[in-house]
């Protein structure tokens, strides 16, 4: 995506004084870490972060406390306090940061900045997905509280792929030492530099400026960013947010699906309610084997995979004449063609009648996690295939956002390892 669109300008990236860790402070930085918080599976995985050292990032992303209210406050004190102690330094000066993940095969390298704010109108920042109000409530309530910006948003865009701009100066500085450099309990190895001089960073700038991109990851963060700055009507800080920036045309992206659970249906309920809706058959596990037959019935329409009663439940080829009931007649055939519109618009809404509120349904990224949680609580898992990322861009530029959850674009950036504080800027 190059087009910048009708604004005056592209994708503006400006240096910030990043808030890090002190090593000397913590038992390490892998050990602070969190992937953002709309992937910690809860309550383990939360438990599990809390306990790998005081200090962990999840105490601030995804604070516990009784009320709303408490929660933030608490997040608020805690990131003053571990300011005080030491345990978080702001950087001397302004900089962008290079941010490098890599396991094994994949290497992404990117961009983390304070990217100016722009309504999807202007087509500078394209959202793919639609987003829950509750959500987008319940990060603004954090970030006005905290006046920071925990976790960076994965947004990408594509160059032409020559080493030339912001790909130039990402690939000359990882020769030099980086700031940081740890891996986590996933594999992945992550390693900061940041970027200081004028040359550098304006030559990032510039070519950024004739660049659109697509919200990857944190389409509740973006709308997060958006609503915090109409509450703050004299320009300054809150007209950025903090991005990771990745050219997929130089670093691609994996794009995986984010799962369902329905906490109050049990799979023989499931089940039954879709005889004759869709065909449904047995397959045989484990995990990898069913989801193998999963991947090769969505190549012929959509298909879904339930779980949660120890064995999986290939659910597809849909009635024809419902789809035409219940799948919305009035967008781009691709739309109508998602798995994620025919779960939301014929199966939650139609044949099970299942509200999309948290008490109903959970969005998960681990499969293995929407499987297990799904067989202790007698609740189903709706296993998804993932979408092509050439679907998601196509429906994007046309200004069509998917149904909420449908993708999971990664690697991720890992929370906790530069963080933005708005009091700084």
């Amino acid at each position: 995506m190059n087009t910048p669109g009708p604004a005056d300008q592209g994708l503006r990236l400006i240096p910030f004084r990043g808030l890090r860790y002190v090593p000397e402070r913590v038992g390490s930085l892998a050990a602070v870490t969190s992937p953002p918080y709309d992937v910690v599976v809860r309550p383990d995985g939360l438990h599990h972060l809390e306990s790998a050292d005081p200090y962990n990032i999840v105490r601030l992303i995804l604070p516990q406390a009784d009320t709303a209210a408490a929660r933030n406050e608490q997040a608020a004190e805690t990131l003053n306090r571990w300011l005080d102690e030491g345990i978080l330094a702001p950087e001397p000066e302004p900089a962008l940061y290079v941010y490098e993940q890599r396991d094994g095969e994949i290497l992404q390298r990117g961009i983390v900045g304070a990217l100016a704010l722009s309504a999807p109108a202007d087509g500078i920042v394209l959202p793919h997905e639609d987003v829950m109000a509750h959500v987008v409530e319940d990060r603004a309530d954090l970030m006005r509280t905290t006046a920071a910006h925990l976790e960076p948003l994965l947004l990408t865009y594509r160059s032409e792929g020559h080493p030339t701009g912001a790909t130039a100066v990402i690939e000359r500085t990882i020769h030099r030492p980086p700031l940081l450099a740890t891996t986590t309990e996933d594999g992945y190895s992550h390693r900061l530099w940041a970027v200081t001089d004028p040359a550098d960073r304006s030559e990032i700038e510039t070519d950024l400026a004739r660049h659109q991109a697509l919200i990857a990851d944190g389409h509740h963060r973006w709308a997060t960013y958006l609503r915090l700055q109409q509450e703050h009507t004299v320009p300054g800080p809150w007209d950025f947010g903090l991005v990771l920036l990745v050219d997929t045309a130089r670093y691609p992206l994996r794009v995986r699906a984010i799962h369902r659970l329905l906490h109050r249906l049990p799979v023989a309920d499931a089940l039954a309610a879709l005889d004759g809706a869709f065909r449904i058959r047995d397959v045989e596990g484990p995990l990898p084997v069913a989801l193998d037959a999963l991947a090769e019935a969505a190549a012929e329409g959509n298909a879904f995979l339930l779980a949660g009663d120890g064995r999986f439940h290939l659910v597809d080829r849909p009635d024809k004449a419902l789809l035409a009931r219940t799948v919305p007649a009035d967008r781009p055939p691709a739309w109508r063609a998602l798995d994620a519109t025919v779960l939301h618009a014929t199966l939650l809404d139609h044949v099970w009648q299942i509200p999309d509120t948290p008490e109903h349904i959970a969005y998960i990224h681990d499969t293995e996690a929407a499987v297990d949680q799904a067989e202790r609580h007698n609740a189903t898992a709706v296993l998804m295939h993932p979408v092509r990322e050439e679907v998601v861009r196509d429906l994007a530029r046309q200004g069509v956002t998917m149904p909420r959850k449908s993708t999971s674009f990664g690697p991720k950036p890992a929370s906790g390892l530069v963080l933005r504080s708005l009091t700084l800027d």
